[in-house]
């Protein structure tokens, strides 16, 4: 009896991961093509950008966060969240996209060939910008922009102090602070005081040859992304009524990581006139759209330091874990 072969499944490459660890727990594998949900869009990713995030789903840190991720293994073996890519198909729910459309956002394992993504998590991507820069914009963009604008109320005329400007927030945040009109000052190591200041820092302070807290400078806000800095030295510089909002901290913590740092800036500062915040960022289709108009009027530009290839996902988080990235690392499909 003869037939008709059965038709093969389409397929992807993508990254992912079993058990948590080193960057040597990844793995490129084929995977099956993702169906398209009826809210969602099936989207050809051309490149993806890693994040802390990525950091701490590999290696499973803190441990605390494992409560939510799996405990003795990650239940989701996919990584990733920011992409840039073309639209293949979209759900029947779907009315803002259609193929062909060129877009960027966010979706859980980003680090492959193909996503499918839901529509209120992305939007077109600006003409002016490839799609590696495009890419490096979610995580990092979102974190900075609801970071000053919602935690930190910034207002024309704020004095606003980011520690730990040139990374991949840090980047986003000096330039976003100065499209509200602050004055910004950056702290940032000696090789990235110049690139910095290229964004518009109006003072670049290299903390390997300066401490930021013994200035004379007194700041309505302050973004800490590096979190490297206690309470009692932060306040010294800090207005009476000033904002310090914690997006980031170190990793030495295993078990609670930057939460350590956040609850103990919480503490000391508990009897204080300032305002200590934590938070992490909420991807929004409405932000994406705020931060799409920034891009295209060219008022903020995405910094990438390193593009890789998706089969070298591995030797990008090394380097990023190493904490010295300039900008954005992107991964290129």
């Amino acid at each position: 009896m003869s037939g008709e072969a059965p038709a093969q499944k389409a397929t992807m490459k993508a990254i992912v991961y079993d058990r948590y660890g080193s960057p040597d727990v990844l793995d490129l594998r084929e995977l099956d093509l993702p169906v398209v949900t009826d809210g969602g869009v099936l989207v050809r990713i051309h490149a993806a950008s890693v994040n802390p995030l990525d950091w701490y789903s590999m290696t499973g840190t803190p441990y605390v966060a494992r409560m939510g991720a799996g405990l003795r293994r990650p239940k989701s073996e996919r990584l990733g969240v920011d992409f840039a890519g073309t639209v293949e198909a979209v759900g029947r729910d779907v009315t803002r996209f259609q193929p062909g459309d060129e877009v960027f956002g966010g979706s859980s394992g980003a680090f492959a060939e193909y996503v499918c993504a839901r529509a209120d998590r992305m939007v077109l991507k600006p003409a002016n910008l490839t799609f590696e820069q495009a890419a490096a914009v979610p995580v990092a963009g979102l974190t900075a922009l609801q970071g000053l604008r919602d935690k930190g109320h910034i207002q024309p005329g704020h004095k606003v102090l980011i520690n730990g400007a040139s990374g991949g927030v840090g980047t986003f945040a000096v330039q976003i602070a100065k499209s509200f009109g602050a004055e910004v000052t950056g702290v940032c190591s000696t090789r990235n005081v110049d690139m910095v200041r290229s964004l518009g820092a109006d003072q670049v302070i290299d903390y390997t040859q300066e401490d930021f807290t013994r200035s004379q400078r007194r700041y309505d806000l302050m973004l800490d992304i590096a979190g490297s800095r206690s309470w009692s030295e932060c306040k010294r510089v800090l207005g009476s009524h000033a904002t310090v909002v914690i997006v980031g901290g170190p990793k030495t913590n295993r078990l609670l990581g930057p939460i350590s740092h956040v609850v103990g800036m919480r503490l000391a500062s508990l009897r204080a006139s300032q305002k200590v915040t934590f938070f992490i960022s909420q991807m929004s289709q409405a932000d994406l759209a705020v931060l799409h108009d920034l891009l295209e009027a060219g008022t903020v530009t995405p910094v990438v330091e390193r593009s890789h290839q998706l089969s070298e996902t591995p030797e990008a988080l090394r380097y990023l874990g190493e904490g010295h990235a300039q900008g954005k690392l992107v991964i290129s499909v």
